[in-house]
């Protein structure tokens, strides 16, 4: 995309974020190019002139726009895990992002519906798992390199392992609408990690 004066770049933010918020409210099939054009006090040729792909291209950007948020919600926890009252902090953040979120994921509602045929909505999600499980793995490695889990713990597996969790039980929220699993996905997730560090520890004083 061409280089935007900074009345531009205000401009087109304020479509995008005026589209995510009718796609969080109505979801992504009840929202059309219209109710864009009417919640945002847009212009189709000005909608046109910064989302020249119309529809698709908006949703893909609203699809990004989405996952930032999944991170910056995390945030400032998510890059602090050097504790394990700061992993407490971090864990009871997530719980809270998807209760407030409710049943309806912005992120999948808009990946679902672009679908395959548009190769950059599979990027958007395979970059934000890719970046999440690295800051995850980031606080297991400080919290091995201090003792606090055992040596053999891979940070990348463990990483992944506690992502899949919280994807499993944001997939059972979508259905229920209840945050059950999601808290006992983080919870044994984190007692296991303890866990391993206490043996460690054990093994270490010779006990």
């Amino acid at each position: 995309m061409r280089a935007l004066t900074r009345k531009g770049a205000a401009t087109r933010q304020r479509i995008l974020e005026g589209a995510a918020a009718l796609i969080r409210e109505n979801g992504v099939a009840d929202t059309t190019l219209d109710d864009v054009l009417a919640g945002t006090a847009t212009s189709k040729s000005q909608l046109f002139h910064y989302f020249p792909g119309g529809r698709e291209e908006l949703l893909l950007a609203v699809a990004r726009l989405e996952a930032d948020r999944v991170l910056e919600d995390q945030r400032p926890q998510l890059g602090d895990l050097t504790s394990w009252p700061a992993w407490q902090a971090w864990r009871d953040k997530v719980v809270d992002r998807y209760r407030r979120q409710g049943r309806l994921c912005p992120l999948n509602s808009v990946t679902s519906h672009l679908g395959s045929r548009t190769p950059g909505a599979r990027a958007v999600v395979t970059e934000l798992m890719r970046s999440w499980q690295a800051e995850i793995a980031a606080g297991v490695r400080h919290m091995r390199d201090a003792g606090e889990i055992g040596p053999d713990v891979d940070p990348d597996r463990a990483a992944a392992a506690l992502l899949a969790g919280i994807q499993g039980g944001v997939l059972i929220q979508m259905s229920t609408g209840e945050t059950t699993h999601l808290e006992a996905a983080l919870d044994m997730g984190l007692a296991h990690l303890r866990a391993g560090g206490a043996r460690a520890g054990k093994v270490a004083d010779g006990l």
